[in-house]
């Protein structure tokens, strides 16, 4: 019998909040993240299921990226734990988690400009065992690239770059995405071709943590919703009744309730 099966074994944090016996597979408990005087995350308990999408929203400086960036390494929290599938994330390095499933995209696009679209998703490939070929044949028409695959990434429009980019994350085949203002400048028609492509890569099992500030565009592709207002989880519930929140609408929307 395993351990996740039998209550007479003590588990570990990692496998009690994200094993195999629950859904969530995405967990942090007391998160806090202080710069000097400024505490930025502030004991945040966030949770993700397996396939789900949630979409982290609130005000300039609420903690948004700060959460992103502690989840993926970028940051070493304060205080805290981050467990991911059963793992004990808290104190492995960025690339470590990578490999556990993780992959991320942050809000400007980091994509190499004097490689060509093709090369940019060979990059990642080779972290992986992945047949290279068939996967590369195969995100190409995920992210509506396949035109453009002997272009240079620098002539690609700022909606290709960040399509792109998303491309060079899903090459690793992970479990969970982390995408950080996914659609910051884009036309409409830009966003809703992420829109799209984010909902296709949902159906196929990956889940999705999106920061973003366009409404319109997390009422697309989001069902729960979790707002952050001064490094707090603030509300935390379906999209259309955080719509609804007054409280929400004013820390958020700048409306009068």
């Amino acid at each position: 019998m395993s351990s996740s099966s039998d209550p007479t074994v003590r588990q570990t944090p990692a496998v009690a909040a994200t094993g195999d016996a629950t859904d969530t597979i995405l967990a942090t408990t007391q998160l806090t993240k202080k710069f000097g005087g400024l505490t930025a995350v502030d004991n945040v308990d966030f949770t993700i299921d397996d396939g789900e999408i949630r979409c982290l929203i609130g005000p300039n400086g609420a903690g948004k990226s700060t959460l992103l960036e502690l989840i993926t390494g970028q940051l070493r929290p304060t205080k805290g734990g981050i467990y991911f599938d059963g793992q004990d994330l808290t104190d492995l390095e960025p690339h470590e988690r990578i490999d556990t499933g993780i992959s991320v995209k942050f809000q400007s696009p980091h994509v190499y400009e004097n490689l060509t679209v093709e090369q940019n998703l060979r990059i990642p490939l080779q972290r992986t065992d992945r047949d290279t070929d068939a996967v590369l044949e195969q995100t190409l028409e995920e992210i509506s690239l396949t035109e453009q695959v002997e272009m240079t990434a620098g002539d690609l429009s700022h909606g290709q770059q960040q399509r792109l980019e998303i491309g060079m994350a899903v090459t690793l085949n992970p479990t969970l995405m982390l995408l950080d203002e996914p659609v910051a400048g884009m036309s409409v028609e830009e966003t809703r071709e992420v829109a799209e492509l984010i909902r296709s890569l949902h159906d196929d099992g990956m889940a999705f943590v999106v920061v973003e500030h366009d409404m319109e565009f997390v009422t697309e592709i989001s069902d729960q919703v979790t707002v952050l207002n001064q490094g707090q989880i603030f509300r935390q519930g379906p999209i259309e009744e955080i719509k609804a929140d007054d409280a929400v609408r004013r820390i958020y929307l700048g409306e009068n309730a």
